[in-house]
């Protein structure tokens, strides 16, 4: 079988291009072979190989690239990613996009039943093709860190490229409270520039406090690893989120996580188990308080977030469940071609 995989900013190191790469080689364990292609610049939509089945990532993103290529993709399954869901849906100029999109797929595969009753709840005769398959993670390869952590200092590490939704600034702006009291904090941000205005705004802050606050830029994701296990602590501060491949990584290696307490952040951090949730900076505060000056409870989270990823967030039962969507999908339309001859 063969199938296309289209993700949006592909050639972004942003998660959607981690996921859909893990993904393809998840697949390719199963006997379905696999292209991947940008769904977001105009060269993608030329010269596109013919597929038994088409996958795109991001339901407004995928709506638009088959308008571009005029091309009829037929069976194809659509997996939601996150703004998709919790901006796309409610924008009055694209929910209509969103709901055709996803009313002409196969599958509509989200990672957790929360991402799923949110999606039923505005477009309940989605309910049959819905599929919850929780996101995975792989182990990263040993490689050298890009930069060694100072002695004597605790280092929080924000892996995530820079636009709004991320809600940078807040971080450190929070931190920079904290640090007050505690000067031994250091901030590591890891992610290209994707927005730029997003951008000035860090460059900015950097300006202010460049004697704590380092901007790594584009880090390679086989480094990605070496350079979590120099933290102490992985942020996520976002406003929205699908489920967040850098948490599950951060967890899988074995730091605790401290992030925004949104509905996929909920779905794979269980409260003062595998994580902390924040809800407003007198939470942040108080939290990332507690991870740096308790030790023990530091070691705890890492250790029950590990396992939780381990038990629940597997690469292996991943693939083995899309690899049968793939293979249910690509019946139904050899069926529904049988029946029309």
């Amino acid at each position: 079988m063969q199938a296309l995989l289209a993700v949006p900013y592909f050639h972004q190191p942003r998660g959607n291009k981690v996921t859909a790469e893990r993904i393809a080689q998840g697949l390719n364990q199963h006997g379905i072979y696999t292209e991947i292609v940008s769904s977001t610049e105009e060269t993608s939509v030329t010269d596109l190989p013919e597929s038994d089945i088409y996958h795109g990532f991001h339901a407004y993103r995928f709506y638009n690239f088959m308008k571009r290529t005029g091309r009829v993709m037929k069976p194809y399954i659509i997996t939601i990613t996150g703004t998709d869901l919790n901006k796309d849906l409610y924008d009055p100029e694209r929910r209509a996009d969103v709901i055709e999109v996803l009313r002409g797929a196969e599958a509509v595969h989200v990672f957790d039943e929360k991402a799923m009753d949110k999606l039923l709840t505005e477009v309940p005769d989605l309910q049959e093709k819905t599929i919850v398959i929780p996101q995975s993670v792989a182990r990263f390869p040993k490689s050298d860190p890009p930069l060694m952590k100072e002695a004597g200092t605790f280092l929080f590490i924000l892996p995530a490229g820079i636009r709004e939704v991320k809600n940078i600034p807040e971080a450190i702006r929070m931190l920079k409270k904290l640090r007050t009291k505690y000067p031994e904090i250091r901030l590591w941000l890891a992610g290209p520039v994707i927005e730029r205005e997003e951008g000035d705004k860090v460059r900015q802050l950097m300006k202010e406090n460049d004697d704590w606050l380092t901007y790594l830029g584009e880090i390679e994701y086989e480094k990605m690893g070496a350079l979590y296990a120099q933290g102490d602590v992985v942020l996520n501060t976002s406003l929205a989120e699908g489920q967040s491949s850098a948490l599950l990584e951060a967890m899988l290696v074995g730091l605790p996580v401290l992030a925004s307490n949104i509905a996929g952040n909920r779905s794979i951090i269980s409260h003062e188990k595998t994580g902390m949730l924040y809800e407003d900076e007198e939470a942040f505060l108080s939290y990332a308080e507690k991870m740096l000056t308790d030790t023990n409870f530091r070691l705890e989270l890492s250790e029950s977030g590990k396992k939780y990823v381990k038990e629940f967030h597997s690469p292996e039962e991943e693939a083995e469940k899309l690899a049968a969507v793939y293979k249910n999908c690509k019946n139904a339309k050899d069926n529904k071609e049988e029946g029309t001859r």
